[in-house]
């Protein structure tokens, strides 16, 4: 019977960091990152009838919403988000230019 050797695993941190060199990998990390401020950004009120969808070339980041009405009452308030959203995304050196808010991107988890 011939001896087999077990040398040649790579490690898991080895994998981890070639994924992360991956420019897609990283701007899906950080979109999922700024995503996580919607809430104190939002309001407690908003936070629950709307979330982030996604984002479309321009800086254009298009919010999913309960219904019309949490929609409009959202793009009342999108001067105030997109102040509200600046520090985040100078920190995530990420751009916004505008906020798209949408109700049929809503779905129920």
């Amino acid at each position: 019977m011939e001896k087999v050797l077990y040398t040649d695993f790579v490690g898991t941190d080895s994998i981890i960091e070639k994924m992360l060199e991956q420019k897609e990998i990283k701007k899906a990390i950080t979109r999922s990152n700024l995503y996580r401020f919607w809430a104190k950004v939002a309001g407690a009120k908003f936070a629950q009838k709307s979330r982030p969808y996604s984002m479309l070339a321009g800086g254009v980041m298009v919010i999913a919403c309960e219904n019309t009405i949490v929609a409009q009452e959202l793009m009342l308030k999108k001067t105030q988000i997109l102040v509200k959203f600046k520090p985040y995304l100078e920190s995530l050196k990420l751009k916004v230019t505008d906020l798209r808010f949408d109700a049929k991107k809503w779905s129920v988890d």
